[in-house]
């Protein structure tokens, strides 16, 4: 863990580095100016861990606002340094051209204040969009046919949350809104994908108890993510039962006779030493191919030795990048970062963008949403 902080101290270090010296070639200011300037950008650059040490000194109010004021800078930041290395790109490749032809291209490059500027105008703009775009809660509709639904049973529907990250940012309001999209969508099982709580879950009383009204007939079942175990595995899972969510680690139940659904542990239980079960073959050879079989897996992540053990694998994580352009990013390293995908020996995997948000709270280009699963039945005969 030090050294991802490590790394993403400096990374976030040079974003904000970047940011400085753009800054400082647009408007020219001198050294008593750059003095406030660098003062706070250094107070962004470790906004995240002052907030966790808020946290755990139990400064819930000024936490709060510190991971507002900080996540959000974060997001505006990533935009802006998106579309201004776009542009000095763009300056590069016509200062290399003009050498390479021996010609003044001056013209056709971008001055230092427009390059400053326009991305600046862009971020707070697409920022601001993004942070109505985390609230506006899209319902993702998705119908699957297979005949091991009896005809009978025609119809289960399956409502999918994840990535919730209820903590911080996270709260009564935002809870509500998705708890309203989930009772219209009338579930008959209701799937919690992992992170539910985020990284810290202190003074979260009476938000797991906003989800006892959820009652589907045939229940509500939820695995762990990365952040149960980074919030401490113990209190998650507590806040995930008090929410009435039966935690499935390496466990499976049958549904009505005429389904099962298997859950296991995210990968982050094994390297804090916390993983529960057998492994996803051991567990999927358990259950009859003649019903359909249902895996909770939170990464999109396919184990090729399971493939045909199960029908669909239902995974969140992603969040589909949550801000353009690390959407780009994710894609590369998931086979589908986000929305349904046939897989070999007919299993199938379905991604969702998440239903909260982690860090900033802005999603841009990714809405979050919840998801509806109708499982009926096809005749193949």
């Amino acid at each position: 863990m030090s050294l991802f902080f490590i790394t993403f101290f400096t990374l976030y270090g040079l974003l904000h580095l970047y940011a400085f010296m753009k800054a400082r070639a647009a408007l020219s200011f001198g050294v008593k100016a750059s003095i406030p300037i660098i003062a706070f950008l250094a107070l962004m650059t470790f906004a995240p861990m002052i907030v966790r040490y808020l946290e755990n000194f139990e400064f819930e109010l000024s936490a709060r606002v510190m991971s507002y004021i900080g996540y959000i800078w974060m997001g505006i930041l990533i935009l802006f340094f998106s579309l201004a290395l776009c542009i000095d790109i763009y300056r590069l490749l016509v200062y290399l051209t003009g050498l390479i032809f021996q010609k003044d291209l001056s013209s056709l490059s971008c001055s230092a204040k427009f390059s400053f500027f326009i991305p600046l105008i862009f971020a707070i703009a697409a920022g601001s969009y993004g942070y109505f775009e985390a609230r506006n809660i899209h319902v993702e509709h998705l119908t699957v046919k297979s005949s091991k639904i009896p005809d009978e049973h025609n119809n289960i529907r399956i409502v999918q949350i994840s990535d919730v990250h209820v903590g911080l940012i996270v709260r009564e309001e935002r809870l509500k809104r998705i708890i309203g999209k989930v009772k219209n969508a009338a579930p008959d099982i209701l799937v919690c994908t992992g992170d539910l709580v985020d990284g810290q879950i202190n003074k979260l009383e009476g938000l797991a108890e906003l989800f006892r009204d959820i009652k589907p007939r045939y229940g509500k079942y939820a695995i762990t993510g990365n952040h149960e175990y980074y919030a401490g595995l113990d209190q998650s899972l507590d806040f995930t039962e008090k929410a009435g969510f039966k935690i499935l680690r390496g466990e499976t139940v049958d549904i009505a006779g005429v389904l099962n659904i298997a859950g296991v542990d995210d990968n982050t239980g094994r390297q804090f030493g916390l993983s529960a079960g057998e492994s996803e073959k051991e567990i999927l050879s358990r259950l009859d191919p003649a019903k359909y079989r249902i895996l909770l897996k939170h990464r999109p992540l396919v184990d090729k030795n399971v493939l045909g053990l199960f029908d669909l694998q239902i995974s969140g994580h992603t969040h589909k990048g949550q801000i353009f352009p690390f959407s780009l990013i994710t894609k590369l390293y998931y086979p589908r970062h986000a929305g349904y995908l046939s897989l070999p020996n007919n299993s199938h995997l379905y991604v969702s963008r998440g239903t909260g948000t982690w860090g900033p709270p802005i999603r841009f280009l990714s809405p979050p949403e919840v998801t509806v699963i109708e499982l009926v039945h096809e005749d193949n005969k």
